[in-house]
């Protein structure tokens, strides 16, 4: 786990007695949608009977019927990811922001697009070559936290790969299967693309989880991992804006400038900004948070980068390590330092909804400890401490 020993008894009571105040100020029950549609082939028109539709980051999905139609329940409303999958066929997105309760049809109309033989091959054996490639698969995607350590990809022979180890791109022939003992979830992911370099990792893909069954012990331990990982994270953060509760969820935050306009990002992370020396506490949520089109909605807005200090955890070794590996300062420090993250707007203002989650998911753009912590650190977006 990302908290030293010392930490987690004491500094975990704080945090989750201020968590559960957080409700009351993030808004009420907005009430669900159902949403329905239907998957197509583009060209010919015929329904693609067993395309996965999901609901990106979540624990909610469908596989369409013989007729190409799907249907999901109980959809929060609020921003939402379609994802739209199925073998021979480029993926569907569709980024939803459900504002009322109610049926919303959304129709995938799905472009064909064949794999020649040999383009993508699933690895029956694996040389050398293919195993240093798939570690340094599992270091950028997986990640290198503690959690990290208790998670496998459970197929990992549909992966093959491209490139040096400095710049590696991963192909999958099949949704990969991952499973996270460490939060007790089992993950069926949707890649469609991934790129690493010494300075930057992107993907394009989204899971769906399922809670793994467990022993009475076993489970005892999964709800103690799942709130800590979610303690400080970046959902964590979100919701302590909405709730304008900072200050008692341990936040601090700092504006800072500047001094290079980093590129476009295709994902939510990304190397640092080179940012000026100078920071300047932020002490009001309305100098970044404005109101929305509607009272379920926040519009986040500054400019240059916002620095997040979060109080209740420092710094893991794990994390220095993972910043020695990269040519930064994680190696030199000395002493304790609290986790500290650095968010950006590259695509202008981000709407976001009284959940936590960014309309555009790819809005906000996250570097230091954000950035840390991958797959095995991941929650379902509806995840909650206090239910």
């Amino acid at each position: 786990m990302l908290f030293h020993r010392a930490l987690v008894s004491g500094l975990l009571f704080v945090g989750l007695f201020a968590l559960f105040i957080l409700p009351t100020s993030s808004g009420q029950l907005r009430g669900t949608a159902t949403l329905v549609g239907i998957v197509t082939d583009a060209e010919t028109g015929e329904p693609l009977a067993g395309a996965n539709v999901i609901i990106a980051g979540s624990t909610r999905g469908a596989a369409a019927d013989a007729n190409g139609r799907y249907e999901i329940r109980n959809v929060p409303i609020g921003a939402q990811r379609l994802y739209v999958s199925v073998v021979g066929y480029e993926a569907g997105t569709r980024n939803l922001n459900l504002r009322e309760p109610g049926i919303v049809v959304t129709d995938f109309a799905l472009t064909p697009a064949p794999i020649e033989i040999g383009e993508v091959v699933v690895e029956a054996e694996r040389d050398e070559q293919w195993m240093r490639r798939f570690e340094r698969f599992k270091e950028a995607f997986i990640g290198e936290t503690p959690n990290a350590e208790q998670v496998e990809i459970l197929n990992p022979e549909v992966l093959s790969f491209s490139g040096r180890l400095s710049n590696l791109t991963a192909y999958a022939a099949e949704t990969l299967e991952i499973e996270n003992q460490a939060l007790g979830y089992r993950l069926t992911y949707f890649l469609k693309e991934f790129q690493t370099t010494r300075s930057r990792t992107r993907w394009d893909g989204e899971p769906l989880f399922e809670a793994l069954d467990g022993s009475i012990q076993e489970q005892a331990a999964w709800d103690r991992q799942r709130r800590q990982a979610y303690l400080g994270s970046f959902h964590h953060l979100m919701l302590a804006l909405l709730a304008d509760q900072l200050e008692e969820q341990q936040f601090r935050l700092y504006m800072r400038p500047m001094t290079s306009t980093p590129a476009v990002s295709d994902g939510p992370f990304a190397p640092a900004p080179q940012l000026s020396g100078q920071r300047f506490p932020l002490n009001d949520v309305s100098e970044i948070l404005e109101p929305g089109a509607t009272d379920n909605e926040r519009v986040l807005d500054f400019e240059g980068a916002v620095e997040i200090v979060y109080t209740g955890a420092t710094e893991s070794e794990a994390y220095r390590a993972w910043l020695q590996s990269r040519g930064q300062q994680g190696g030199v420090r000395l002493g304790e330092r609290f986790q500290t993250s650095q968010i950006w707007l590259e695509r202008g203002p981000a709407t976001i909804d009284y959940k936590g989650d960014i309309v555009d998911p790819y809005g906000v753009t996250r570097s230091g400890y954000f950035a840390f912590k991958r797959i095995a650190d991941q929650l379902p977006k509806e995840y909650r401490p206090w239910r």
